[in-house]
Order: structure tokens, then sequence, then C-alpha cells
């Protein structure tokens, strides 16, 4: 029976990502990133697990989660992923997304690259600027693309100051979050239920293809898609349901599940999950 190490951190974590092993590797990560919400002081924090080895007086492993280093940030943590193998995307509630850079010799954070009105209902430029929430993003490196509460996608090249292409008017509702399809395309979900598809290398503000339930409109929290079958995507809802799509097929997902029991249980955050549900099905 597998153990579960659990330690008290005083502070609301809202995102957990497992830092990427190097191509090719043969090793299992044992670094992953934290960022947290709704805390006087909101961070990002890099954690090890540790060495397992040891074992205690009844044969067990001791062991405990291992703070490696912390850095302040502004707002909720919406979205965390890591870019590479030294930085980490976070996605924050003001609408600012931030590169991270973790310096392993020290084990200190230091912020690499800031784009600090990435989404805003109002611009920066405007007497009365108002912020939008980034609320998604993904990285495929060089790019990293956001989506926020304003409908607005970006695309950034973590080398670039501004943005390399902007979506201004993407969507009338509030997008949920991102991933790559293939690499110029990428699939978006919204509070209507929605997952539309986006080709970067068409002009204009419109998707290429859009799939939803017929007569449902219940929000779509989380998308990802299969690792070896592009064209499978799967997608969480508030309703508790995970819904596969194959986008070369209609308009209507392939197979709908009830994941969850309860709308408060819904799926939210399962980056994870999804990808674990995808490899399955290979």
């Amino acid at each position: 029976m597998e153990e579960i190490y659990a330690k008290f951190v005083s502070q609301k974590i809202s995102k957990t990502r497992w830092r990427p092993v190097p191509s090719g590797s043969l090793q299992t990560t044992e670094t992953f990133a934290t960022g947290s919400w709704d805390n006087e002081e909101n961070c990002v924090s890099l954690w090890s697990i540790g060495d397992f080895g040891n074992l205690d007086s009844d044969g067990g492993f001791e062991g405990d989660h291992q703070l490696l280093c912390d850095i302040r940030h502004h707002g909720d943590v919406m979205d965390l992923q890591f870019f590479d193998q030294e930085r980490i995307v976070a996605a924050s509630s003001t609408g600012c997304v931030t590169v991270f850079l973790h310096h392993p010799n020290n084990q200190t954070l230091s912020v690499n690259q800031q784009w600090p009105a990435a989404h805003y209902h109002t611009g920066p430029s405007s007497p009365s600027y108002s912020s939008a929430p980034c609320t998604g993003i993904v990285c495929d490196n060089p790019e990293i693309v956001t989506v926020g509460e304003d409908g607005r996608i970006n695309l950034f090249r973590v080398d670039h100051k501004e943005a390399v292409r902007t979506i201004d008017n993407a969507d009338s509702n509030t997008l949920h979050a991102v991933t790559f399809l293939r690499t110029p395309e990428i699939v978006t979900v919204n509070s209507i239920g929605q997952l539309k598809i986006w080709d970067f290398r068409q002009q204009g503000s419109e998707p290429c293809q859009i799939l939803s339930l017929t007569g449902d409109r219940v929000p779509l929290h989380c998308v990802d898609r299969h690792p070896d079958q592009q064209h499978v995507v799967a997608t969480g809802g508030q309703d508790g349901m995970l819904s596969i799509w194959d986008v070369r097929q209609g308009t209507m997902p392939v197979s709908l599940l009830k994941a969850h029991e309860a709308e408060s249980k819904y799926c939210g955050d399962t980056k994870l999950a999804l990808n674990e549900f995808l490899m399955s099905m290979k």
C-alpha cells in the first residue's frame, strides 16, 4: 500500500505542478512547485520530496516535503506551469503573467520576465484601468499562451517584452483554460461550455472550430489533449462531467463520464488527472 505524506504549510494552495524531467531521462521527478491564493501574501514555492529512503522504527519510510525556496507573488496564483527545467510561469488574478527563474546553486527564485497587464477589462492607458484575472496558461518553449476573464488570448515568447500576437475579442465569455493541440493550434474552454480551436497562422479573431454539448451551457474549467493522439481532447466541467472529444468528428463529445457527483466537486484543476486518463486510452 502506498504511503501518503502530508505537510501543513500555513497557506492556501491553488496549484501544484511537478517539475518535468529531462527528455529521455529514466529518473522520476523529485521537485514540484506550488502557488497560493487568498493569503495576506501569496507566493510561488519550490519543494523537494527529499529522500524517503530512511526507515523508521516500524519499518516504514520517513520523509517530509522540503521547501527549497519561494518568492512573493502579487495576487492569487490562478495557474502555474513549468516552462522548462529552471523556469516557472505563473498567472495572476491581477492580470499579470510572470516567469520565475530557479537558481539551484543558492536555491532562490527571481523574476525572469513579466507582462504586468496581459489581461484587463479596461486598458492600462485609461484612467479607469481595470485588470482582469489571467485564468490559464500553457507553455511550449519558446512560446507561452495565456487566456483570461477578459476573453483575450495572448501569445508571448519568453525573450520578448511584448506579446507576439493578441486576439482581443476572442470570446465574449470568460476563458477558463487553454492547451496546445498542435504547435500553431490551441484549444480554449469557456464559461458557457464551449470548446474552441484557434490557429495562430490565421489572421482575425475567429476560431476555426467550435464544439459544445447541444443545449448545455455548463462552464468548462480545464482542458488537456492526449499525449500521442492530438485529435483527442478531454475537458472537465462545473457539473463534475469529464468529456472526451475527437476534434475530427463533428461538434459533440464522443464520451461523457460522471467524474464527480456534486457541483461543489467540479473538475476544476485536473490537468494531471486528465493526462492520466488520456494515457489510459492508449
